[in-house]
């Protein structure tokens, strides 16, 4: 009995365990492989629909480096085919491989065509079947002069779509041939346009799978019956399917399964002798303690939140590999800092926050596998590569941006953040790893300052460009320490409808002793940004409430950052300094941002209701600048509504009238004074006057100009009540 039951616990256990252990070993990894390969398919998926798209962008935004050009514009009035065939038809397929391109006149008519010799012969009227749409639907925008799209990268509006030419499907774009200076003048509609066609058969899904790995990426007209292979529908802006692309999916999941069966069997193996030789019970407890310590030295060295490495294991590891890294090889460091991630623990507390920060760090570790990556700070992450190039450098900086950029789904709530990428590379050979962290943290700040949501490759113009901005803002704090060099000037305001002032507007201006003035939309951004914004506000009001107090009848307006109206106490401290100088509250206007307004929260929707409450006034600077929409400022408690001088500029011009008279009308039915800023001539203020606007404000009445000008301006005319 005795001798059974030590059979037993030596060999049956043992062999009952490890066939237990195996199978659900072999489960596990089964089901994993199987759940891998599906997510690695739709992950393909994606990625192609993403290259299709930006295949089709890209046609567009090639055409541009010849379509918007004065040569492209005289060219092709001139009807000079030679320069037409070298420009635009076979530069065009040499450079971005357009399979062919149509030139046509204004009224739609072929003026040259180009075919490249390497794709089939279409015919014109395959052609025109194609572009025919496209070609209406543009010139009825040119004729209206829709701008809708155009950016500082799209430089002229467009149309484009999927379509067959002939039996090939292809990506068809249409824009229109205009000047690049804007010296040549064209009327609306007369513009000669270009038409380009890619085709999608043939080459272009061999070179997609070439470029980026899709085993047998072919074209098709119908959807292929293999379930083997998996498929995008191309779908025209109609939703007609004009074809598929198909291949055969990357299947990660059953390689890792094959390679790890022989590893399998033979954990299955030393299960059955580690159970055979220690015991169940010692066997348990060895793995308890183990996994125990393999979870300590994970701790020590990984950021509990994200499971990435921490600040100290990734400075260690960083040191390492750049040491080992041949003299032959680039490596590379990223710093990333999330966009907005302040707003969303504001706005919905921190575990969402956290939340957030652990589904970032799934998303960045998904486009990078194996990438050495950290997480150093709340909402800064940093990564280590190798043997990448400055290129590829480059295109995983702007993968993160636009992996970071799409929503995140938190219980039901579809969060926006953003980043911004710096990224620094450095030869093997000499790359150090302290230099290339100080080098990313520079491109870092560069991204930053280019308007956030993007990345920046370091290159040495930067130091230099640091060195200059912390010059200036060393400087900044100096001449408020000193109080020499910031001045206070006054633009006056005056009534439209005579030619008398009514109120004064208080401008802070920066006069360097080296560099001259500075604009204030130059040193107002950089005071927010080192904490001295604060100062130049208190300077600015004390001096314009010390300058109203010597003219009782008149108004004054000052203008408030975000920062500042967002800062606790800022409503005490404006009443503070009116009450100092003995100033009716009502006798002040704080202009700010149009956004501030609609967006307000927390500290500035507190700070204006009270300043409201105590009757001080608020105006919307520089409307139609911000959010442009009057839906959205009709119920906001402003008392004036000052429009953008862009829209003074052209007042008298097309629609811009219509929009000028829509925005008085508008203030006028909620209550609220209009003023007219950037007004230059008599036209323009005479057409502000018949359209109702209040005041007026602009270099025709005056610059802003100093104080003892102001006082000798306003003085002898405070004998009148002044109305506003």
């Amino acid at each position: 009995m005795i001798r059974q039951s030590q059979w037993f616990v030596k060999w049956v256990l043992p062999a009952s365990l490890s066939a237990l252990v195996g199978g659900m070993l072999f489960a596990t990894l089964y089901w994993a492989a199987s759940e891998t390969n599906d997510v690695a398919a739709e992950r393909q998926k994606d990625l192609v629909t993403l290259i299709v798209s930006k295949i089709q962008t890209s046609v567009a935004h090639d055409q541009e480096s010849a379509t918007v050009w004065d040569d492209a514009v005289i060219k092709t009035k001139d009807r000079d085919l030679d320069w037409i065939d070298v420009n635009l038809g076979q530069w065009m397929n040499t450079y971005f491989s357009h399979d062919a391109a149509v030139v046509l006149s204004a009224d739609g008519q072929p003026i040259f065509r180009f075919v490249a010799k390497s794709a089939a012969m279409p015919s014109s009227g395959d052609l025109r079947q194609a572009y025919a749409p496209l070609v209406t639907r543009l010139q009825e925008r040119l004729l209206v002069g829709d701008q809708q799209g155009v950016t500082d990268k799209t430089l002229s509006i467009g149309e484009s779509d999927l379509a067959y030419v002939g039996s090939r499907p292809a990506v068809v774009s249409v824009k229109p041939i205009i000047s690049d200076t804007g010296e040549i003048g064209e009327r609306a509609g007369e513009e000669n346009l270009h038409v380009a066609v890619r085709f999608l058969d043939d080459a272009l899904p061999k070179e997609i799978g070439s470029e980026y790995r899709f085993a047998e990426m072919q074209f098709t007209t119908t959807a292929p019956d293999d379930k083997r292979h998996s498929q995008i529908a191309l779908t025209s802006r109609s939703g007609q399917v004009i074809g598929y692309f198909n291949w055969h999916p990357f299947e990660p999941g059953t390689n890792v399964l094959r390679a790890t069966l022989p590893v399998l069997g033979l954990a299955v193996f030393g299960v059955f002798v580690a159970a055979s030789l220690a015991g169940h019970a010692i066997w348990r407890r060895s793995v308890k303690l183990h996994s125990n310590r393999r979870e300590l030295q994970h701790l020590a060295l990984h950021d509990t939140l994200t499971g990435l490495a921490n600040r100290a294991h990734f400075k260690r590891e960083l040191a390492l590999r750049v040491q080992q890294t041949q003299p032959d090889e680039t490596c590379s460091v990223l710093f990333i800092d999330l966009d907005r991630f302040k707003a969303v623990n504001d706005t919905y507390g921190h575990p969402t926050g956290d939340r957030l920060i652990s589904l970032v760090a799934k998303r960045m570790s998904e486009i990078l596998p194996g990438a050495l990556i950290g997480r150093i700070g709340g909402d800064e992450f940093t990564v280590f590569l190798q043997r990448i190039q400055a290129a590829e450098v480059a295109v995983i900086a702007d993968r993160i941006v636009a992996c970071l950029r799409e929503p995140f789904d938190i219980d039901g709530v579809h969060v926006s953040i953003g980043a911004s990428v710096g990224a620094a590379i450095g030869p093997g050979a000499s790359a150090d790893a302290a230099e290339l962290t100080r080098q990313a943290d520079i491109a870092l700040y560069h991204a930053k300052a280019a308007g956030r949501n993007t990345y920046a490759l370091f290159g040495e113009h930067m130091d230099d460009l640091l060195r200059s901005r912390r010059k200036l803002e060393q400087d900044l704090r100096e001449a408020l320490e000193t109080g020499t060099q910031i001045e206070v000037v006054y633009q006056p305001v005056y009534l439209a409808d005579s030619s008398g002032p009514c109120s004064v507007e208080a401008l802070a201006r920066w006069k360097h002793p080296e560099l001259g003035s500075i604009a204030p939309d130059v040193f107002i951004p950089l005071a927010e940004e080192i904490g001295v914004v604060h100062t130049i506000g208190a300077l600015v009001l004390d001096d314009a409430c010390s300058l109203i107090a010597s003219l009782p009848e008149t108004r004054i307006a000052v203008n408030a950052s975000a920062v500042e109206l967002g800062s606790p106490g800022y409503s005490l401290r404006v009443l503070s300094a009116l009450a100092k100088w003995g100033i009716e509250p009502a006798r002040l206007e704080i202009e700010i941002t149009e956004s501030l307004v609609i967006s307000r929260e927390g500290e500035t929707d507190q700070n204006i209701m009270m300043l409201r409450a105590a009757g001080v006034k608020f105006a919307i600077d520089d409307f139609g600048t911000g959010y442009s929409s009057f839906s959205r400022v009709q119920n906001v408690t402003v008392d004036r509504i000052k429009i953008d001088k862009s829209f003074i500029g052209a007042i008298g011009e097309g629609k811009n009238t219509a929009i000028v008279e829509a925005i008085i009308n508008m203030a006028r039915a909620q209550g609220l004074q209009t003023t007219a800023e950037g007004v230059e001539t008599d036209q323009q203020r005479e057409v502000l006057k018949s359209l109702g606007c209040n005041n007026i404000q602009g270099f025709l009445m005056s610059r802003p100009i100093a104080r003892g000008e102001i006082i000798a301006l306003l003085g002898p005319r405070e004998a009148r009540i002044v109305r506003v």
